[in-house]
């Protein structure tokens, strides 16, 4: 890696982690497209990639949230209990059975663009004023969270970006879901990161993460990502829930556009 691609790492990590992490989106479904088309990063080495951007880029966000007494409570447990089994089966899948990505992203296309769109305009129309919806129970939350974790060692996505939008759905403040997500995310980037490690002594290929890249993204994430967190109780949930929304069909966007091409 030369100095301008590190460069260039560096501010994308930063300036993706200062929008998202207020919301708890660690930024890495964002900075995938930007490794693959900008850096050149081959596929699948760019999952391992994005993994460690989010196991280098996660602790300055924590580090703010744990200060601030955002990471206590059984949420955080309930998502770091599904996440992580699930981010090493889809690592197993990602090398072995080497899915399309056609499907995954018709299905998370689907799910965000209309889970934004709702988000957006709930909180448009001050649905606060309505009963608040049902929050899901501890069972259910541990099964999506599996299911993400899964998603995230295959494409190597973080959680949030798809936990956010359904926990915010679902009444949950975010300023009680963007800690936890944050957390789900950098633990099961820290064991994706290391069982893709561990596949890449046994089968073949661009397998084994970009060492400098990622950790030139994640150095910016770091620091993003700490702005971010400290940005967070400054902003009112109303903002936060637009963000979140924003967030939701931006990413539900890229992918049907991916789609189409």
């Amino acid at each position: 890696m030369d100095w301008p691609t590190g460069l260039l790492g560096f501010a994308a990590g930063l300036l993706i982690s200062v929008a998202t992490a207020p919301v708890g989106v660690s930024g890495a479904v964002f900075l995938l497209p930007v490794q693959v088309s900008v850096l050149g990063v081959p596929s699948p080495a760019v999952t391992p990639t994005n993994l460690l951007y989010n196991v280098v880029a996660g602790p300055g966000a924590l580090l703010r949230h744990h200060r601030s007494g955002g990471l206590r409570g059984p949420l955080t447990r309930l998502l770091v209990l599904g996440t992580v089994p699930g981010v090493v089966v889809g690592a197993v899948i990602r090398v072995f059975a080497v899915p399309g990505p056609s499907v995954f992203r018709l299905l998370i296309a689907v799910l965000l663009l209309p889970l934004g769109g709702w988000l957006c305009l709930r909180t448009l129309h001050r649905a606060s004023r309505t009963a608040p919806a049902r929050e899901l129970s501890p069972r259910t939350v541990t099964r999506l969270a599996m299911a993400v974790g899964v998603a995230g060692g295959i494409y190597g996505i973080g959680g949030g970006s798809l936990l956010g939008p359904i926990l915010v759905g679902r009444g949950m403040p975010v300023a009680k879901v963007a800690p936890s997500a944050l957390a789900a995310t950098f633990v099961t980037s820290v064991v994706g990161a290391g069982t893709y490690a561990l596949l890449s002594l046994t089968a073949t290929g661009d397998i084994a993460p970009y060492w400098s890249l990622g950790l030139a993204c994640g150095l910016g994430g770091l620091c993003g990502g700490y702005l971010g967190a400290r940005l967070q109780p400054r902003l009112p949930e109303t903002a936060l829930r637009l963000l979140l929304g924003v967030l939701a069909l931006g990413i539900g966007g890229l992918y049907a556009i991916q789609i189409v091409r």
